[in-house]
């Protein structure tokens, strides 16, 4: 009678650690997951800010239209009207900036996108000067998923 006792209790005990253990490998899984999704939001909105903040003459259009080309709500509509006045005065004005990423960071995360932190810095030449000036940004960049493709839906300067 005891051996069959000592038998259930060592079956229940093998039962509960195999749950545990299935039960901790998926939990694991879903954390390994939601931390890549984090990732994959700060390196789309490091991008779009690098975009915004590297621009020359020669590459004006391909650049904005790389930004419209991952844009999406808001930030698409406001950004789609001034493409060519914008594309213009970099060309006439022979503005050059380097930008740079600094460092960038999840500030919240919603079920089909994030809001990213970005701070970067450019150094901007143009035909009326030729010292590059530094500029210094802060941005919130809002991504979001738009049919598993990760789009740019606002960018807002933080002061």
């Amino acid at each position: 009678m005891r051996l069959r006792a000592l038998a259930a209790a060592a079956a229940v005990v093998v039962v509960a650690l195999a749950a545990a253990v299935v039960f901790l490998t998926h939990a694991n899984d879903q954390t390994d997951q939601r931390d890549a999704q984090r990732q994959e939001y700060i390196q789309a909105a490091r991008q779009v800010v690098l975009d915004l903040t590297t621009i020359t003459p020669d590459n004006a259009k391909a650049v904005v239209d790389r930004i419209l080309e991952n844009a999406t709500g808001e930030f698409k509509t406001e950004f789609d009207g001034r493409i060519d006045p914008f594309v213009s005065i970099v060309r006439e004005a022979k503005v050059s900036t380097n930008g740079e990423i600094i460092d960038a960071g999840l500030e919240s995360e919603s079920g089909d996108g994030g809001v990213v932190l970005v701070a970067a810095k450019t150094m901007v030449t143009n035909a009326g000067s030729d010292t590059p000036q530094p500029r210094n940004f802060r941005l919130r960049v809002s991504i979001t998923d738009v049919d598993g493709r990760l789009a740019t839906s606002k960018v807002e300067f933080v002061p």
